[in-house]
């Protein structure tokens, strides 16, 4: 039996061979993005659960559709107009050779998301390409920061009964590595629901109560609280699900289904109408080997809760 090796607390989306990250945060504002650059090249997936979506490019990545693979992927911060972010991302990895040849012209596959901070801070602050170039001039195969940066700069959680009831989100990953094959994730929360412990139930960052300390909002509105106002578009959590082996864009698209699951199990509640929650899945087949789509499959959503947590104890 395979030995599954933990990236306890320090595991990154970077122990995935082929990636590298790097985050652009605001100085003067809680927002910012967060870039996965593949330079060579990933065979790339997507699930969007959430109602309220922000993103680009996401359709070319339905198994049926041409294009097989991605130059890099974009979280970002400032709604839509975040992505404009993602426009910086491609002019940095088009100048260096990077892209499908078309023509004279290299054009690189740059799928992205948005979450939702602008209300806390205004559209004129949103990530703009600049932003999305310095994320790529800070991108490295080592990073591993995590918390209140890049795209989980501005993020919040547990804003379902009102956001002036809402604590800080975050940025997280998590690894596991077995039988050969690393499987990592990065999510950034920015949730309407709460943040539980996936074992024990316990809230560790959600709504707060009269003494300012996190409850669980489910039982609120069982208790007959009702839902705050003006929240529609407000949240959303965005995640990437990575692995070194090799799959196939439909099984790339499965890994991301089944990793949403992951959301499920320490975000409650999660996919609402509030949130534009999406997952990228990502395989850049560094590994050499053929992906085990039923070990990998059965490891995603509890690398994905992993990673949730972290970026809010984080």
């Amino acid at each position: 039996m395979s030995r599954v090796e933990i990236g306890a607390g320090s595991g990154s989306l970077c122990d995935v061979a082929g990636l590298k990250l790097g985050h652009f945060t605001h100085p003067d504002v809680p927002t910012g993005c967060s870039v996965v650059l593949c330079e060579a090249g990933a065979t790339a997936g997507v699930d969007v659960r959430g109602a309220a979506p922000g993103t680009r490019d996401t359709e070319l990545l339905r198994p049926e559709n041409t294009v097989q693979q991605v130059h890099a992927v974009l979280l970002t911060g400032g709604s839509a107009f975040g992505l404009a972010a993602a426009d910086g991302v491609m002019r940095w990895l088009a100048e260096r050779g990077h892209g499908f040849a078309v023509g004279q012209a290299r054009v690189p596959i740059v799928p992205a998301a948005v979450l939702f901070d602008l209300w806390l801070h205004g559209a004129e602050t949103a990530p703009d390409a600049a932003a999305g170039r310095a994320a790529c001039d800070a991108a490295t195969s080592t990073e591993r920061s995590r918390g209140r940066v890049g795209a989980g700069a501005g993020a919040t959680v547990g804003k379902l009964l009102g956001v002036d009831r809402a604590m800080p989100g975050g940025l997280g990953m998590a690894s596991v590595r077995v039988g050969g094959v690393t499987l990592a994730a990065m999510v950034a929360v920015n949730a309407v629901g709460d943040v539980v412990d996936p074992r024990s139930g316990d809230v560790l960052a959600g709504s707060r109560g009269a003494d300012g300390r996190p409850r669980s909002t489910v039982q609120a509105l069982l208790a007959g609280e009702a839902p705050g106002g003006g929240l529609q578009g407000s949240a959303t959590t965005l995640g990437i699900i990575a692995t070194d082996a090799r799959l196939t864009k439909s099984q790339a698209a499965k890994l991301a289904q089944i990793a949403h699951d992951g959301f499920a199990r320490a975000i409650q509640p999660v996919h609402t109408v509030m949130d534009g929650d999406v997952m990228f899945a990502l395989a850049t087949g560094a590994a050499d080997v053929d992906g085990d789509m039923t070990l990998l499959g059965a490891l995603a959503a509890e690398v994905v809760a992993r990673a949730v947590v972290d970026a809010v104890l984080a």
